[in-house]
């Protein structure tokens, strides 16, 4: 693996054991988990009855169960919000929250692993692991949600650029209705893009075109050209190449994720 830099970090584990888990983890997340093979990783979403992200989840099935890593989110809420709808007849038993330790290249499309606390990473894996700054630089310029301003959002999974972690195919879960409808319709009131600006902006400024509200800031990472990250912007300005800032900056949109010639800002850009 020709990697450079890993995400490296432990996250908390919720363990469920029972017969009922497959069953159970299908009902209450956003994956279709009916044919996932036993040890593989599979990435999910919790969500509200309204289809809104509560939580991002690493599903790994047991033979006997299934270990919820919780990539963001609140990992009591999601234990309570599990403990809440568990019924004897579910043959499910939710143990006590944990820590897994999780390694993954920073890079496109690349697969994580969840280790031992000690265990070395892969022979393979000529990398380094990254610094928190590194870290969210990456996971701005890759468009990952998993940032506060992205989980406080009131968004659902659509909108933030998490379709490939929700089933349109299986059959009931929770928000599942909500979701189908927007799918269905197109009808995403907003998604989420990358921006970039020679000013340090901040999380929850709004954007506007013309005056008119286009858009909210979720996310912010300063450069030494000013600074990187990412918004939701609202469907009717997705098309638009800049955005005006909370104190009238100029803010290029982009879609994620950014690559190598979207990290400088365009001088010939066109205001909104």
């Amino acid at each position: 693996m020709n990697g450079t830099l890993h995400w490296d970090a432990t996250f908390p584990l919720l363990r469920l054991d029972g017969a009922g888990t497959r069953n159970f983890v299908q009902g209450q997340t956003s994956a279709d988990v009916t044919n996932t093979p036993e040890g593989a990783l599979v990435q999910t979403c919790w969500l509200t009855a309204t289809g809104r992200l509560r939580a991002l989840l690493e599903l790994r099935l047991r033979a006997d169960g299934a270990d919820v890593l919780v990539l963001a989110g609140d990992a009591t809420d999601v234990s309570k919000g599990f403990d809440q709808v568990i019924f004897p007849a579910d043959r499910v038993r939710l143990q006590p929250i944990t820590e897994q330790r999780r390694v993954q290249p920073l890079s496109s499309n690349s697969v994580a692993l969840w280790l031992d606390h000690n265990s070395p990473i892969p022979a393979d894996w000529i990398s380094d692991p990254a610094d928190p700054q590194q870290f969210e630089r990456w996971r701005i310029e890759q468009g990952l949600a998993i940032g506060p301003g992205e989980l406080s959002a009131n968004a659902n999974p659509l909108e933030l650029g998490l379709a490939d972690h929700v089933s349109l195919s299986k059959g009931c879960y929770l928000g599942q209705e909500t979701v189908a409808k927007l799918a269905n319709l197109g009808g995403t009131k907003q998604e989420l893009r990358g921006w970039i600006c020679n000013q340090v902006l901040s999380i929850g400024d709004t954007l506007r075109c013309n005056g008119e509200r286009a858009g909210k800031i979720t996310s912010v990472f300063a450069t030494p050209e000013g600074s990187i990250g990412l918004a939701l912007v609202r469907r009717q300005h997705l098309a638009a190449e800049t955005l005006e800032g909370s104190e009238s900056q100029s803010v290029q949109l982009h879609i994620l994720p950014m690559d190598q010639r979207q990290r400088s800002v365009n001088p010939n850009a066109e205001l909104c």
